[in-house]
């Protein structure tokens, strides 16, 4: 019987010996290690002092993303602050749908908004903008050429689902009302949608691959709006085809999978999309996680953005629970969302020396 290239890279990531890699990649890899490798989403940004100064120097924060020279700097503060295990690309999930001809800017006290919004689900008149890419892939060269040799340097994207869902309402919702409503009335233009963005994804991490990332992650952030076959159309199918056309190109590069909001639907996510570890948001029962998802499947997070905002007992509560229920298993510490603005460094601190002595 011939196997997937999913599960062939699967079944040697189960029975792999123990290598020289990093600490965060060596666990993405199917390694175990206590303690826990740790990095946080959003951890550069604005909660630093040093990020908030250097965007009142440079402008807004699109600006930051395409000066190359910023956002590697911006990449680096968190590891030279708190030395994070990971380094995760300073840029944004809506970078895909600018290089794909939409208007993007981020306007003062307000989300990200995108023109034109593409309400029929169609973009064939959309002019493509590559240079984008290009100054995303330049921020990745100058970041590995900093970069500590025992840190990861983490590349990603956001998911087709989440994206289609800013292009198409040409902003972030509560609900994504707009998309569903389209993926149920047009379900073939939202898929063309889909597709396109499919492509762009795929070369678009290639790309961060080729710069010198060494795993990406896939963040659906608005997964959780779907009802079940929904999820199983616009979150698991394209996913499952990033993962698989990324393996033929660059298959020793492990793939992280984070659908926030999944839910029960986690267990489908990871068994059928094929990606290498999975994410956790903060409303996943660490214990149920270990239990559900399939056996040595590396996990990340999943500590509660707030919890690390209170400090003290609750936080240490809530690091001892999520490190005791996958102490048998490769785990990533990371947060269950983003580090918000107001998270005291000292309280990250804390976190961090927490983690840093064994269970």
């Amino acid at each position: 019987m011939t196997l997937s290239p999913v599960t062939a890279k699967r079944l040697a990531m189960i029975h792999a010996k123990p290598t020289g890699d990093p600490p965060l990649l060596a666990v993405l890899k199917g390694e175990r290690r206590d303690p826990p490798p740790v990095w946080l989403m959003r951890q550069a940004g604005r909660y630093l002092p040093e990020y908030r100064e250097l965007r009142t120097q440079k402008g807004g924060f699109l600006e930051l993303v395409y000066d190359s020279d910023a956002a590697a700097e911006i990449t680096l503060q968190p590891i030279r602050r708190f030395g994070m295990d990971g380094a995760i690309l300073f840029s944004d999930i809506l970078i895909v749908p600018h290089a794909m001809g939409q208007g993007l800017r981020f306007g003062p006290g307000e989300g990200p908004q995108l023109s034109p919004a593409l309400v029929d689900g169609i973009c064939d008149a959309l002019e493509p903008q590559p240079l984008h890419l290009q100054k995303i892939y330049a921020t990745v060269a100058k970041v590995c050429a900093q970069l500590p040799p025992q840190v990861t340097m983490l590349g990603f994207a956001g998911s087709p689902w989440t994206v289609a869902t800013y292009m198409v309402a040409g902003h972030g919702s509560k609900d994504q009302g707009e998309a569903r409503r389209l993926a149920y009335q047009d379900p073939a233009a939202f898929q063309a949608l889909v597709d396109r963005i499919v492509d762009v994804t795929v070369d678009y991490l290639s790309g961060q691959i080729e710069a010198g990332v060494q795993a990406v992650q896939l963040f659906d952030s608005w997964a959780g709006s779907l009802a079940p076959a929904q999820f199983e159309r616009w979150v698991i199918a394209p996913t499952a085809e990033i993962v698989s056309r990324l393996m033929v190109r660059h298959g020793e590069v492990p793939i992280i999978g984070f659908p926030k909001g999944a839910g029960a639907k986690l267990a489908a996510y990871a068994a059928e999309t094929g990606v290498d570890a999975v994410g956790l948001d903060e409303t996943i029962d660490p214990e149920w996680a270990d239990a559900m998802l399939p056996a040595d499947m590396p996990v990340q997070g999943n500590l509660d953005p707030l919890a690390l905002i209170a400090g003290g007992e609750a936080l240490s509560t809530a690091v001892t629970r999520i490190r005791t229920a996958f102490d048998e298993r490769p785990h990533v510490f990371n947060l269950g969302h983003g580090i918000l603005p107001d998270a005291p460094i000292a309280h990250v601190e804390q976190l961090l020396a927490m983690l840093r002595r064994p269970l």
